[in-house]
């Protein structure tokens, strides 16, 4: 048997911490262009970031990150601390390795020890892999969204999105 009818397999393992972005993560989190467009987004939420409004985790592998869960804190006058997930990715490469939910237990737990119990995130209807997690992790959908947003990308054209969505729950306590 030739060596190219059967490549050889090689297993590689790679440290993977997850952390809270610091600023040199903020252009990586554009993953070579591929998310360029979401360039003002990133470094809006970077911003706030640093206000303390959110909290941005990446999952480092390297110094460069593969994946990355951010979290808006939302307070109201009656009292109301709630937590919304928003933007968990993890590079294809990188899929059913355990990340998605690693950042997920990581973002649960920086909402618990900041003394919010209430937490939602949204799946799109399309995406029935971002629901089955939610779900396994204990989340339950609540309602479902037009999922109608706009953002302005890099270039300063607006963009509008339309992405129907469920709307899932959870509520969190200190582990």
């Amino acid at each position: 048997m030739a060596i190219l009818e059967q490549p050889p397999i090689l297993n590689v393992s790679m440290p993977v911490v997850i952390r809270p972005a610091r600023k040199e993560d903020v252009p990586r989190l554009e993953w070579y262009g591929q998310f360029a467009h979401f360039r003002n987004l990133f470094q809006r939420a970077y911003r706030d970031q640093q206000l303390g409004i959110r909290l941005m985790l990446v999952a480092d592998c390297n110094g460069f990150p593969i994946g990355h869960v951010f979290i808006l804190f939302m307070d109201d006058e009656a009292e109301n601390r709630q937590a919304y997930l928003y933007s968990l990715r993890v590079m294809e490469m990188f899929h059913a390795q355990g990340i998605g939910t690693r950042l997920m237990l990581e973002a649960e737990a920086q909402i618990a020890a900041r003394g919010y119990h209430e937490v939602s995130i949204a799946a799109s209807k399309t995406n029935h892999a971002a629901r089955r997690l939610y779900e396994r992790l204990g989340y339950k959908v609540f309602t479902d969204d037009t999922g109608e947003w706009s953002y302005t990308d890099h270039l300063g054209k607006v963009r509008h999105v339309k992405e129907p969505c469920w709307l899932l729950h959870k509520t969190v306590t200190v582990r």
